[in-house]
């Protein structure tokens, strides 16, 4: 026995280290059709991890006060050593953070990956949508740029509108009675402290959940039905070592991707980092347009489309909220949109389109025709999960489901 299998046999006999690698990596067999979309949760992982390694660094060299947040944030981008690289790999990674979630989600959506047995899995992943939405408005304040700001004072005002304890619970979050420094830092400890913490628990609850339950796949075939007579899934292969190296491939086409925009695109256009930020936070020069990240911006065209402030905040918290009950609305007889019918696939790239338009619309200004516009896309937005997902399959027709995957 060499010294290195002493070693883990030592360290077995303290702790599962092998059991835990065998039964999440090494003999953990997943469906063998995979194919690109399977890269996004992968992806997810590798962006949370670059997040929490740079956020490390980054709270190293920042001021969490009114005082001097603006100015650590120029002093880490100018005098820092790398500290430019730092910067730009967390505020990139920010929206990386969800391009790849909602693509990861609309996997999930497309191969019926919500449906028995692995509606936890999806409540776990919802779950961890809505605390990255919280972190990622709590970093938003942290630059103290005006465009932050000013979101802020927007959003948080948002709260007001719950009945009775509104305006206390207001004043409550702000810890003042304007955005202040007491604001700042609350957020900075909710954002470095609170909020990672419950996002690595809810990240290892899903993880745990999927493997549980297993992996679905394209055509949304159990394959734990088949097995041989060692217990192995017929369409299974172990994940390791055959999908870790092809998520290799898919983070280096990723870090390409995230390179080019950190070298050469670091603001996004504007997107990323807003030209208002580029200016301390000023409570007496509003921003020409105040409008939250694009990754908010679906939501806040919901909000914005109905004329009624309450009414609005609620359709906004019911647009997240309906996607919690997404396993229980759609009843139709098979899980992937392979063996669907075309009015589910015309309904679902329709779906895809408004949800374009609003995060469209939330980043430009109100005029009549966009908030028109807006209250057609929400409408529909609304429709695709009721009353269309409990219904469709009576209309729609299917094509049988095979009893194994296919290539």
């Amino acid at each position: 026995m060499t010294r290195t299998q002493q070693l883990i046999g030592w360290i077995d006999d303290r702790f599962p280290l092998t059991k835990v690698w065998n039964e999440h990596l090494a003999e953990y067999y997943a469906p063998k059709n995979f194919n690109f979309w399977y890269f996004f949760g992968s992806l997810a992982l590798l962006v949370l991890v670059n997040q929490l390694l740079t956020g490390i660094w980054l709270t190293m060299h920042y001021n969490p006060s009114a005082e001097g947040a603006y100015e650590s944030v120029e002093y880490i981008m100018r005098d820092v050593p790398y500290g430019w690289l730092l910067r730009y790999m967390h505020s990139t990674g920010a929206s990386a953070f969800f391009i790849v979630v909602y693509l990861h989600m609309f996997r999930g959506m497309i191969y019926g990956s919500y449906r028995k047995p692995r509606e936890l899995v999806w409540l776990f992943g919802m779950v961890i949508f809505v605390l990255l939405m919280a972190e990622a408005f709590m970093g938003y304040l942290l630059p103290w740029g005006n465009m932050s700001y000013w979101g802020a004072q927007v959003i948080i005002n948002l709260f007001s509108a719950v009945p009775v304890y509104g305006d206390e619970l207001v004043t409550w979050i702000r810890g003042d009675f304007l955005i202040s420094g007491a604001t700042l830092n609350r957020f900075f400890a909710l954002h470095v402290v609170a909020l990672p913490i419950a996002l690595l628990l809810m990240v290892f609850l899903h993880i745990v959940a999927l493997h549980a339950v297993g992996s679905n796949n394209p055509d949304g075939v159990e394959i734990k039905k088949l097995k041989d007579d060692k217990g192995i899934p017929l369409d299974g292969i172990p994940f390791h070592p055959y999908y870790t190296v092809k998520d290799i491939v898919g983070v280096a086409g990723f870090l390409f991707f995230f390179c080019m925009i950190i070298f050469f695109f670091p603001d996004g256009g504007g997107f990323f980092l807003e030209p208002p930020n580029f200016t301390p936070a000023n409570n007496l020069k509003t921003p020409e347009h105040i409008a939250p990240v694009w990754y908010f911006t679906p939501f806040y065209s919901v909000l914005r489309a109905v004329p009624d402030k309450d009414l609005g905040v609620v359709a906004m918290g019911l647009s997240l909220v309906i996607l919690f009950f997404l396993p229980w609305l759609d009843r139709s007889p098979v899980k992937s949109i392979r063996y669907k019918g075309p009015i589910f696939k015309l309904a679902l790239a329709l779906f895809v389109i408004s949800f374009f338009i609003l995060g469209y619309l939330g980043m430009k200004a109100p005029t009549p025709g966009r908030t028109v516009m807006a209250q057609i896309t929400t409408a529909y937005y609304f429709f695709f999960f009721f009353p269309f997902l409990p219904f469709y399959h009576k209309f729609d027709k299917t094509k049988p489901v095979p009893e194994r995957v296919t290539d």
